[in-house]
Parts: C-alpha cells; sequence; structure tokens
C-alpha cells in the first residue's frame, strides 16, 4: 500500500508543497503553515493494520481476536498523497516533533500503551474527580445533621443554595475552558483544585444565610471548569473511540465519592460536639483537607502533553518513551486530525468562540443536556431531608444513600458499554428517562394516597436515583460531533452549561408550599420524563437525515469533485460534507 513519509528538511532546496497554500485539518486557511518548514511528502510502500469494524470502543474487549504483533496503525487521511497535504500540524505544535505518519507499531505495543497512559494519566484524574464530588455532594451529608435548624435555614433557602451553587458552576464553565486553553490545564486545574478546597473548607465558619450562599457561589465558580477542562486534557492521551469508556469509569469515580463520602460522614459526623463543635462543621473542615492534598499532587502528576511528561516527580526522563510519544501523537492524529489545529497553550479568540457557538449541529445535544436530569434531580436532592423525616437518624440517613449509589455505578458502565454496542447514543438516553417513568408515576400515586415523606420510602426511589445515567456518553457525543479542536473545547462546555442550566430548574421543583407530598412537583416529572423520549428520538432522526443527506451529495461527485471540495471548500467542522454525526 502506498503511504505518505513526511520529513522536515532544514535544507535551502524548496519544499515539494507550498505549505503556506494549504487548508487545516478543520478546513479553514491555515496561517500557521505559513512558519512550516520544507515539508516534504515521499511515498513509500509501508504496511497498514487490517481494519477492523468492531474494534475495542469503550473500556471492555469486544472485538475479534487479533495477532498481538500484527501492525495496528489504522489508514488515515495521511495515507493519500493528496489528501495528506491538507493535514499539516502547525509548526508550533508541541508534539511536532513525534509527528510521523510513516510510524507503524503493533497491537501488543498500542494495548500496552494505554494501560500505561490509564495508569499515570487516567487513575489521577479519577482522584482529582472525586475530589471535586467529596467537597461538591458533602452539603446532602450536611443536611441530615440539623444543617439548617442550627443555621436558621428553611428548605427554600436549601433550594436557593442549590440553586446558586449551579448558577454559579454553570456561569464559569466556558470562561473556564477558554481559560484553561489559554494557560493549558496542566496548570489551570491544579490552581482551580486548591482555591476550591480552600473555600470548601472554610464552610466550618458558616454563621448563617449569607455566608452559605456565599460560600455556595464561590464553590460553583471554582469547580464550574472542572469537567470540561479535564474532558480536553483527557482527549489529549486518548482516542474517540476509547474516550466514552473512560468517561464512564471518570463518572463512576464521581459516584464512588458519594459512596465514599457517605461513609467518612458517618464517621465524622460523629464528631457532634466536639470541642463545642457541631458535626457538620468538622464534615466541611476535614473533607476540605483532604481535597487540598490531592489539588496539591495534581501539580505533580499532570503533565502538559503526551511529549511533556519529564520533571518534577515525574523523573528526568519522564514517563514515555520517545517511541510510546509516537505512537501517543500519531494514532491521535490518525483517528482525528484536527487535534493539531490547535496548540495545547493557544487561546481562543472572540472571532472563533463565535463561530464555534454558532455550529447549530451541535444544539440539540445540548438540549438533551439541558432536560435529561430533571426527573432524577428533586428526589435526589431531597432524599435525606425525606429520609430523616421519616424518623431515620443522621447515620442511618446517610448509609442509606449508599444502594442507589452502588446501582448508578453498575448501570453506568454497562449502559455505557450497551451504546458501544449498539453505537445508538440517542437510544441509550432514552433507557434511563424509561427506567425513571415508573418511580416518577409511583411518585405522582403513592403522593395522592398517603401523607408526609412516604413515597420516598418505596424501593422505587433506588430504582430511580440508581438510572443508567447518559451524561458520560453525551460528553463524549458533544466532542465527537464537534469535528475541530476550538468547537470541542466550547461544545463541552456549553453541554456541561446546559445540564447545570437543568439542574437550576429541578432544584426548584419541589417547594415549600407543595410539601410534604410535592403532588405538583411529581405531575411536572411526570410531564418532562415523557418529553425527554420524544426529544431523544427527534435528535437520532435529525443526526440521521443530516448523515443521509451529506451521503447523497457526497456519493453523487466524482473522485475528483471530492478532492477539488476539500482543496478549496470554506466549510468548517461539522459544516464539512465530508463529516458524518454520531447518533
Amino acid at each position: 500500500m502506498a503511504t505518505v513519509v513526511w520529513t522536515l528538511d532544514h535544507s535551502d532546496s524548496p519544499p515539494e508543497t507550498e505549505a503556506s497554500s494549504i487548508q487545516g485539518a478543520d478546513g479553514s486557511k491555515n496561517e500557521k503553515n505559513e512558519k512550516n518548514e520544507n515539508v516534504r511528502v515521499v511515498v513509500e510502500p509501508l504496511p497498514l493494520g487490517e481494519p477492523l469494524k468492531d474494534t475495542k470502543k469503550y473500556w471492555w474487549p469486544r472485538s475479534r481476536p487479533v495477532d498481538p504483533d500484527a501492525i495496528a496503525t489504522q489508514i488515515s487521511v495521511y495515507d493519500d498523497p493528496e489528501v495528506a497535504k491538507l493535514y499539516i500540524p502547525r509548526p508550533d505544535c508541541e508534539n511536532l516533533h513525534r509527528f510521523d505518519p510513516s510510524a507503524r507499531w503493533t497491537w501488543r505495543e498500542e494495548k500496552a500503551l494505554v494501560r500505561k497512559i490509564d495508569l499515570r494519566i487516567f487513575l489521577f484524574a479519577c482522584v482529582a474527580f472525586m475530589s471535586l464530588e467529596i467537597d461538591r455532594a458533602n452539603l446532602t451529608q450536611a443536611v441530615s445533621d440539623n444543617f439548617l435548624k442550627d443555621l436558621k435555614l428553611t428548605t427554600n433557602d436549601y433550594n436557593l443554595g442549590n440553586t446558586v451553587f449551579t448558577a454559579s458552576f454553570m456561569c464559569a464553565e466556558l470562561p473556564s475552558q477558554l481559560v484553561s486553553k489559554w494557560m493549558g490545564p496542566d496548570r489551570w486545574i491544579p490552581m482551580q483544585m486548591i482555591l476550591w478546597s480552600i473555600v470548601a473548607a472554610s464552610q466550618f465558619k458558616l454563621n448563617g444565610r449569607a455566608s452559605f450562599l456565599a460560600t455556595r457561589s464561590l464553590l460553583g465558580i471554582l469547580q464550574g471548569g472542572f469537567i470540561p477542562d479535564m474532558n480536553l486534557y483527557l482527549s489529549c492521551f486518548y482516542s474517540s473511540a476509547e474516550l466514552p469508556g473512560r468517561l464512564s469509569c471518570w463518572w463512576s469515580t464521581m459516584t464512588s465519592a458519594i459512596i465514599i463520602g457517605a461513609f467518612m460522614a458517618f464517621g465524622i459526623l460523629h464528631l457532634d460536639g466536639k470541642h463545642g463543635v457541631e458535626g457538620w462543621r468538622w464534615l466541611f473542615l476535614i473533607e476540605g483537607i483532604f481535597t487540598a492534598v490531592a489539588s496539591l499532587s495534581a501539580f505533580f502528576f499532570m503533565p502538559a502533553s503526551p511529549t511533556q511528561t519529564a520533571g518534577r516527580l515525574r523523573g528526568k526522563k519522564g514517563w514515555f518513551t520517545a517511541r510510546d510519544e509516537t505512537i501517543i501523537v500519531n494514532r491521535a492524529l490518525r483517528n482525528n486530525p484536527s487535534k493539531e489545529t490547535m496548540h495545547n497553550r493557544q487561546p481562543i479568540t472572540p472571532y472563533l468562540l463565535l463561530k464555534s457557538l454558532k455550529d447549530y449541529h451541535l444544539w440539540p445535544i445540548y438540549l438533551i443536556g439541558l432536560v435529561f436530569q430533571m426527573p432524577m434531580g428533586p428526589p435526589n436532592q431531597y432524599l435525606t431531608l425525606s429520609l430523616k423525616g421519616l424518623g431515620f437518624d443522621t447515620f442511618q440517613t446517610n448509609l442509606l444513600d449508599i444502594p442507589s449509589q452502588v446501582l448508578s455505578i453498575i448501570n453506568l458502565l454497562a449502559f455505557t458499554q450497551l451504546a458501544g454496542l449498539t453505537n445508538g447514543l440517542a437510544f441509550n438516553g432514552i433507557i434511563g428517562q424509561v427506567q425513571a417513568s415508573a418511580p416518577i408515576l409511583n411518585y405522582s400515586i403513592i403522593s395522592l394516597v398517603k401523607c408526609g415523606h412516604c413515597h420516598f420510602s418505596s424501593p422505587f426511589t433506588y430504582l430511580l436515583l440508581g438510572y443508567p445515567s447518559n451524561h458520560s456518553v453525551q460528553v463524549g457525543w458533544a466532542s465527537r460531533n464537534a469535528n475541530t479542536v476550538r468547537t470541542r473545547t466550547v461544545s463541552t462546555a456549553m453541554y456541561n452549561m446546559c445540564a447545570q442550566a437543568g439542574s437550576i430548574v429541578y432544584s426548584n421543583i419541589y417547594r415549600a408550599d407543595d410539601a410534604p407530598r410535592y403532588r405538583r412537583g411529581n405531575k411536572d416529572l411526570i410531564g418532562i420524563v415523557s418529553r425527554n423520549i420524544v426529544l431523544c428520538l427527534v435528535v437520532n432522526f435529525y443526526y440521521d437525515w443530516v448523515n443521509k443527506r451529506r451521503d447523497k451529495i457526497w456519493n453523487a461527485w466524482t473522485p475528483e469533485g471530492r478532492e477539488n471540495y476539500l482543496q478549496t471548500t470554506k466549510d468548517e467542522g461539522s459544516n464539512r460534507l465530508d463529516f458524518r454525526f454520531t447518533r
């Protein structure tokens, strides 16, 4: 097979291609290529791996057995001499010195390298996420320990605190993502973690409604961009096929943090009265100190890029060999050539931001992000308060929250695997909504015939709160459908902002004037879950319609017409006719 080999020629001889006239991977004219040194394109017969239609997409293996010593390098745009000219990485790219599309590696090497990335990069990402969730979720545990009574707060104040936190979290997502793209996530994420751990621990000194709302807002602002920032960071190390499975496991560590936090709360709240201090104050202080330790370690365990791992506690030689770096960089580019259209310290200008926001093809995913958690949100926020209302003490209440979280982890991992097997991302979201519909309908019926918090004692509560969340799949979905680095940066933040906006809405569905049966609130949840099912069907139809429309146009062109389109088109990102949406 004819394969393109790229070499950087430092001689004074003229280049075989004029780099300044070459388009970038996102379809735009790239001024960056004007700085490229002489790039020689040589055609050599190098082997490529056999295309695998059922390659491993998620955490669990699902592909047919392969020879571990066979070539794993898959075909890409770099293997076509004419098309390859359109995908030259920018000269200031931090990984340019490892860019070598002629590189070949085996399945044995790739699998060993992915395991190394899991241990060196992904494992700490999970620890960092757990530290965020412990500081974010411990309010519900504090509420089980007379938090509201001690601060003279009402349930409406509690709702307002959740709303303030979520609004601050949401508003910080996109600005934080832009700062991260400018500074680099390896610098910005550790700074975020240290700052929010200080605020989290300072809740030890809360003295009323004003301080409660102020710390809620500060926590939201400082934690807001962490999730999209870390998603962008992980995309530097994993292919688009591997990332959704990692994200599902990553989100399962969030749920694991809730479980760990419940056990920690069980022990810490026993300090109630120690030195005249309430148990919930000890909870905020101790867990804030715990996350501060994780924050400091982030400076040492988050390298800037796959080729910049040397230094600090990572050693003088770094975590990856030159061979490892070559494989990481080139398999990522073969999977998605747009990844090197921006370097890891390049800011997104207002113009590029506006262009990314105007990509209306991603709006359906944003809309799903807005509404998909609404049916489960109010029962989850009110679980500890309702269990207290049913007569359970502080410690029993925190332990009773654990079974639903365990079920949530199992469902998250299982249904992410299902999404990979079926490749039906929209339909996977319907499953969670269907599972939620039965408990919500049960709530509505019970609230008509029983009083107080009785409907929360139903076994259906655990079925509802342990629903298979499609959140991690949808984050990866937005990223995969973006098709440029700048749009991917914005789209993950926008998706998470929409998810947080949905949290603001559901934080106010259960109101004090509707307590304790919440008849009106439960009726609203029935309507929301029904509309969510319809929405997922509509989004699936929309992407299918766009793909078929593009196939019709693309297949009608001759090979020369397609090449002419690639060389002259002004379409960018998801608007390119050679791009197909996942659905």
